[in-house]
């Protein structure tokens, strides 16, 4: 069953579900300007506006944007989607679906009830776990062994719709939120694309949540990712891993800003000195082989609330990462300093 679809956008993470709907075979004319996929025509993009980035603030257009004018798809930009204008122009496209994925706006009534089928929402979470806005960071920091993606019908309540379909992710020791996101973008588009056929033609009935069992993760503030030696070594490297790419794990070395890229929790009983001050590494740290380490040089440790953290990487404001044995060798002294 064809249908006219207004897809909404704006991150990295909504480029796997656009170029899946862009790339299937056209199968009919379209009424109005846009490409068409597996039947489907997608008559438009909506996107954030283009913001200042860089150290050079220069403005700089969403990469679902990007992806859209290189296809030929018209792109709206409005500050917000739910003003009177606004839902007018979108009403005006006749969709008879919305796709959200990462879009970065609420939706609110007027803009819900534009298509016959509704809006879907592709959500990095296996909802109704980690609702909000930064579901696959809180899914390490919680400590979680898994994940997945939930292909859902949007509600104005947040992220409370029924869910059409979910699949598993396993989380790997190693994920960032970068690693995590990307693999779950993949893996919400693929199923996207299966779910889509069924529920347009009527047979795919949705699950409503269980609300009882919701968890929430408010969006992240910069200041997050100062890191409290003071914590176990476990919940600094989880947070580590949650705060990569942004907002970044930061400490500071003789007042300048560290930022630790890569990191490994040590078990050790033994009573050490004050949190966050810098020991060598205990002789055959037991960290991972993809450290690409020899074997008992895992550069440097820092005592924790409890056990040591291993340092792999790290990066120097205004200067580049380095791995933490070469940061070492430029570092006479550091042994036996505090950071924080």
């Amino acid at each position: 069953m064809s249908a006219r679809i207004v897809f909404m956008g704006s991150p990295d993470f909504a480029l796997p579900a656009l170029r899946r709907l862009l790339k299937s075979e056209p199968a009919r004319p379209a009424r109005l300007s846009g490409r068409q996929a597996g039947g489907h025509e997608v008559v438009a993009v909506f996107t954030q506006p283009d913001r200042p980035a860089g150290r050079g603030r220069a403005l700089q257009a969403p990469p679902a944007k990007r992806l859209a004018l290189a296809h030929g798809v018209p792109v709206f930009q409005p500050a917000r989607v739910s003003a009177p204008d606004s839902v007018d122009e979108l009403a005006g496209l006749e969709p008879d679906l919305i796709v959200a994925a990462a879009y970065g706006q609420i939706l609110k009534q007027p803009v819900l009830d534009i298509p016959r089928r509704g809006v879907l929402n592709v959500h990095p979470s296996l909802l109704p776990r980690h609702r909000g806005a930064a579901p696959v960071a809180a899914a390490i920091l919680a400590g979680d062994e898994e994940t997945g993606v939930s292909i859902m019908k949007t509600e104005l309540a947040l992220d409370a719709g029924p869910i059409l379909a979910q699949r598993r992710v396993p989380i790997s020791p190693n994920d960032t939120a970068g690693t995590l996101t990307d693999r779950l973008a993949e893996e919400g588009a693929d199923l996207l694309m299966q779910v889509l056929p069924a529920w347009l033609d009527g047979s795919l009935h949705p699950t409503p949540q269980d609300a009882s069992k919701a968890t929430y993760a408010p969006m992240l503030r910069k200041e997050e990712g100062a890191v409290d030696w003071g914590l176990p070594a476990e919940d600094i490297w989880r947070r580590v891993r949650a705060f990569t790419p942004w907002p970044g794990a930061f400490t500071y070395l003789d007042g300048q800003p560290l930022r630790l890229l890569d990191t490994w929790p040590l078990a050790t009983v033994e009573e050490g000195p004050w949190p966050g001050t810098v020991v060598p590494c205990p002789p055959g740290a037991d960290v991972p082989d993809q450290a690409g380490l020899p074997a008992g040089q895992a550069g440097f440790a820092v005592v924790t609330g409890r056990g040591l953290l291993a340092i792999l990487s790290l990066q120097l404001a205004g200067r580049r990462a380095l791995p933490a044995t070469d940061f070492l060798r430029g570092q006479r002294g550091l042994m036996g300093k505090r950071l924080g």
